[in-house]
């Protein structure tokens, strides 16, 4: 749903390549979502390969109410933001070298 609110319309592979998720695990997720009606899937007309997923306007909705939930997260954590701004860039940097590796190792 962030990657959504972030940019609505958005097609799978892209939702896919920000969360760094494969169409088989992403696809029965968006159901998920589709079938609470929060998104909606459309295929392209003219590449059938191709789906667009898009806020329905109840997904559109959600981003109010979770608007207090990385807060909840920061208390529950019992750290400090700064501190769970540093781990999140470490994890950043871990997956992009061992992205790199595997990368290499090809």
């Amino acid at each position: 749903m962030l990657v959504l609110w972030e940019q609505d319309a958005i097609l799978v592979k892209d939702i896919g390549a920000r969360l760094f998720l494969d169409s088989g695990t992403l696809t029965p997720l968006l159901k998920r979502l589709e079938s609470h009606g929060l998104v909606s899937r459309n295929r392209n007309p003219l590449d059938e390969r191709q789906v667009r997923v898009a806020l329905t306007e109840q997904g559109r909705a959600l981003r109010a109410l979770a608007g207090s939930i990385p807060a909840q997260v920061v208390c529950a954590s019992g750290q400090e933001m700064a501190r769970l701004g540093s781990m999140r860039n470490e994890l950043a940097v871990l997956r992009d070298d061992l992205l790199k590796a595997l990368d290499e190792s090809a």
